[in-house]
């Protein structure tokens, strides 16, 4: 699994379980620093990433979408 953490989400966490999940990646990493949440949702699905958030709103656009949250 490839987890893409979030801007509210320290860019640590990538090398702190890369023995985990290797493929890991921040948002800074992709300069999606100040992306949209829809930017950095479709991001995601476009490259095998689930988002790694606090932010409630990816919860509800999962919801609006019709996905659920992993």
């Amino acid at each position: 699994m490839r987890l893409l953490f979030d801007q509210n989400l320290s860019f640590m966490l990538c090398q702190m379980i890369a023995d985990l999940f290797p493929d890991s990646s921040h948002v800074r990493s992709h300069g999606l620093s100040e992306a949209a949440d829809r930017a950095l949702w479709e991001f995601a699905k476009a490259n095998g990433f689930a988002i790694v958030t606090q932010d409630v709103d990816f919860a509800d656009m999962a919801s609006l979408l019709g996905l659920r949250r992993r």
